[in-house]
């Protein structure tokens, strides 16, 4: 497919011939939206299934302004990666079985219709097929895949909307984080209450976290790690990613009980370490242990594993283990060799696109 007017492309040659590439520095790709070719569309009204999806243009997209996700927001968004094997052909999804099921749980608690597993990918797979120029060479960065599921129907009462529409969009990105993490306790706002939305990938989550992270940034920290809302005792997540502490040969993680978004690349981190042969727990961490901690790392599909380098707590700043030694390394190391075809796949996680 060609690529719309005043973007061209380059060929740069593989083990089995030459590969086409937009043409953009792929030496400096941020984490920002690069605008590509394509993009996935398929609606489904009340009470009916999906189906008929298709792929077109890239741009902006008509709503009525008395909209559900406007309104009410009554939307979804999902995240995942495609990835270029060092062969420079093929491309690799990494687990999106696991997005597609967080979508429909999602769907479910905001009363929503929602595309099938099948569906879910092979709409990824198409998307990223007809944007496969965008995804970046092998070692440059990924295709940043984002699945929408939104109320898309007009409506004014309360009420779910009439139609809903599933878009997915992408863009090539490079590092979300670059180096490791200072962050700060937020003690004062909260990210997700019991019985809420927390535990789902709900549109509503994220706007709600902006004023805490713009001042922790203008504090000069990278983020802010947020504590339970019932008893400001126990840390959760960050703005956008899970949390894990190191002692000795125990990871430990927040448990997931509504609150915190139940992440794949956690997840996959999880299985990865008990593989290892460390012992992984799932249990409420008082901010104390996080201060005792060897090491801390994050984990999320924009950050993949990245390490934190120090805590503020009420003024009172902790420092951590990071470099090549360190456990989470490790676990990195492992889970971007399977994601970019580096290391056999025993786990069965990757698809490819073809």
């Amino acid at each position: 497919m060609a690529p719309p007017s005043g973007q061209t492309t380059f060929q740069t040659t593989g083990n089995s011939g030459a590969e086409k590439y937009a043409n953009i520095n792929w030496d400096e790709l941020g984490f920002g939206l690069i605008p590509i070719d394509y993009m996935y569309v398929m609606k489904c009204c009340e009470e009916k299934n999906f189906s008929d999806g298709n792929l077109i243009p890239y741009g902006n997209i008509e709503m009525s302004p008395s909209a559900g996700i406007l309104n009410y927001g009554q939307g979804l968004l999902e995240g995942l990666k495609a990835y270029r094997k060092e062969d420079g052909c093929d491309v690799l999804l990494f687990r999106p079985d696991q997005n597609a099921q967080r979508m429909k749980n999602g769907a479910e608690r905001l009363c929503m219709p929602s595309p099938s597993v099948e569906q879910f990918v092979e709409a990824v797979k198409q998307t990223v097929l007809a944007n496969k120029h965008w995804v970046p060479p092998p070692g440059k960065g990924s295709l940043y895949i984002r699945p929408l599921l939104i109320g898309s129907g007009p409506i004014l009462g309360m009420s779910p909307a009439p139609e809903y529409t599933f878009l997915i969009y992408a863009s090539p990105v490079g590092n979300y984080h670059k180096g490791p993490l200072n962050l700060v306790v937020e003690d004062k706002l909260h990210r997700a209450t019991p019985g809420g939305t927390g535990g789902v990938k709900a549109v509503t989550n994220y706007s709600p976290v902006f004023k805490a992270m713009t001042q922790a940034k203008a504090n000069g920290f990278s983020d802010v790690l947020f504590l339970d809302a019932l008893t400001g005792k126990n840390i959760e997540e960050l703005s956008a990613c899970n949390i894990f502490i190191v002692k000795g040969n125990v990871i430990s993680t927040p448990a997931t009980h509504g609150t915190i978004l139940p992440g794949v690349t956690r997840k996959s981190i999880m299985e990865i370490a008990f593989t290892f042969g460390y012992q992984v727990e799932e249990r409420e961490i008082p901010v104390e242990d996080l201060l005792e901690a060897d090491e801390l790392f994050c984990t999320g599909t924009a950050m993949v594993v990245n390490p934190v380098a120090c805590v503020t707590y009420h003024n009172k700043r902790v420092e951590y283990k990071t470099g090549a030694e360190t456990v989470s390394h490790k676990l990195y190391v492992m889970l971007t060799g399977i994601q970019t075809g580096r290391i056999e796949d025993k786990m069965g996680w990757t698809v490819k696109v073809d």
